[in-house]
């Protein structure tokens, strides 16, 4: 479902603004560091929009959107999931006007960390040691490292600007006011980089109270170590709870919170329970694209592939069951989509779909059979995953019954008559039929389970 239409078209006007000039280093350090989170095709929009922005300017001239796609020969789609992977990573800001029925579209370019800033960052550089593994990270940081030339045995001898130059009558106040520039416009400069935008989800007030029982003090809570805190939680699906035995092991002598020592601890004990792995980057272009900005939905189905598409597969997993699942579902549910790359909505549908043909139980092995087919079909929407689990069905319960059956000694070949192709016809319409109703009574299933979880929300909110 192409749902960019609803946030952008080929002929809404688009202008560059920079925030500063782009230096070699930064260049290197997009193209490195950057370029294996968000991709090739990512690095290009954002270095075709660098270059539309003339040398010694601070904005481009207006363009339509049709230029983008003819200089980077793609679609319009593609240039909308790659612009919200540049806006997620901090390298890109989006302004919209709305003028009568047309948008008209601002892209403020942001600059990047600099090494120093993004190897501590505490989640780009948790990524991208994912994503490149250690080897290939340790060769970038030493390519990004260098030996301090200055020791204790050099003395500063730096002359001072008054020592070197002397004064004479100087109309200072004329200066500063020409120096001035003029109404809405800003002198070029460096700007200022920013770490990727952590949404403001993690409840504090509740960390806050819990610490207050260990009698930490709430100025240990500085900016910085909130902002930590909120990555991490990010970052491993830590919780309020599990999150005050973080801080309280972080806690050094002087009730200060100990970046780094809370940074390990949080490791440690999410690779202890995901087998020494560290998380991965995933997009979260369907989610994405599933904006208040979208069309109602009116019918059941609709609302269903919406729901599978913005619903974490964790909590599908207690809207289906009513219990919290267990380490080892989610274990499986984490090595299906890390090992086959499937989006989080596409997963949804495939553990709805075993979960109600398994009797409520995730079998590891033939989630691994249903994942494998999806990947190698190239499965990308909810949709998609639907109708293939409609047209496979009878495959799939095949391979759920003889991962029951014990195994039994071979028979030989027989001859097979071919059938005629209308009987073969026929055949496939009353299978396709008899599969269709099975799907629609596990879809019903679900939407009852989807409705009593709207429920509770709207009961919660009444109270």
């Amino acid at each position: 479902m192409n749902r960019h239409w609803n946030e952008i078209q080929p002929s809404d006007p688009y202008t560059i603004s920079i925030s500063g000039c782009i230096d070699s280093l930064e260049q290197k350090v997009i193209t490195l560091l950057y370029q294996p989170l968000v991709g090739a095709q990512a690095l290009s929009l954002y270095m075709t929009m660098c270059a539309e922005v003339e040398n010694g300017k601070l904005s481009s001239g207006g363009a339509p959107h049709y230029h983008l796609m003819n200089t980077l020969c793609c679609n319009l789609q593609q240039i909308y999931e790659d612009r919200l992977k540049l806006e997620g990573i901090g390298l890109l800001k989006t302004y919209v006007k709305k003028i009568d029925e047309s948008r008209e579209f601002l892209y403020e370019i942001q600059q990047p960390l600099a090494p120093d800033q993004f190897f501590s960052d505490g989640l780009l550089n948790v990524f991208l040691y994912r994503k490149i593994g250690k080897p290939h990270f340790l060769r970038l940081k030493h390519m990004f490292c260098d030996k301090e030339v200055k020791s204790a045995e050099f003395r500063n001898v730096t002359h001072d600007f008054t020592d070197v130059f002397s004064t004479g009558y100087i109309d200072s106040q004329e200066a500063e006011k020409d120096s001035i520039p003029q109404q809405d416009s800003r002198f070029a400069g460096k700007g200022e980089s920013s770490s990727p935008v952590i949404a403001d989800s993690f409840d504090f007030s509740a960390l806050e109270l819990t610490l207050k029982d260990a009698l930490i003090p709430k100025a240990a809570l500085t900016p910085f170590v909130k902002e930590t805190i909120e990555k991490l939680s990010f970052l491993y699906g830590i919780r309020p709870p599990e999150m005050k035995n973080f801080v309280l092991s972080a806690i050094n002598e002087q009730d200060e919170i100990d970046v780094e020592g809370l940074r390990k601890s949080a490791r440690d004990a999410y690779q202890f329970e995901s087998g020494g792995r560290l998380p991965d980057m995933t997009p979260r272009i369907q989610t994405a694209l599933s904006s208040p900005a979208a069309p109602e939905l009116k019918t059941q189905e609709e609302k269903l592939i919406h729901y599978l598409e913005t619903v974490s597969p964790r909590q599908l997993l207690i809207d289906i069951s009513g219990s919290v699942p267990s380490k080892a579902d989610m274990q499986i549910v984490e090595q299906v989509m890390l090992q086959y790359k499937l989006a989080p909505g596409v997963a949804n549908v495939l553990i709805q779909y075993v979960m109600l043909k398994t009797d409520m139980k995730l079998s590891k092995s033939y989630v691994d059979k249903i994942a494998s087919h999806w990947a190698r079909k190239k499965v990308v929407t909810v949709l998609e995953a639907m109708n293939l689990a409609k047209s496979e069905q009878r495959q799939y319960d095949d391979w759920a019954q003889n991962k029951e059956k014990p195994k039994t000694p071979k028979r030989k070949a027989t001859r097979q008559e071919k059938l005629p192709a209308w009987f073969t016809d026929t055949n496939k319409k009353e299978e396709k039929q008899t599969v269709d109703q099975s799907f629609e009574e596990e879809k019903r299933k679900l939407e009852e389970a989807l409705k009593k979880r709207t429920e509770r929300a709207s009961a919660g909110e009444k109270d």
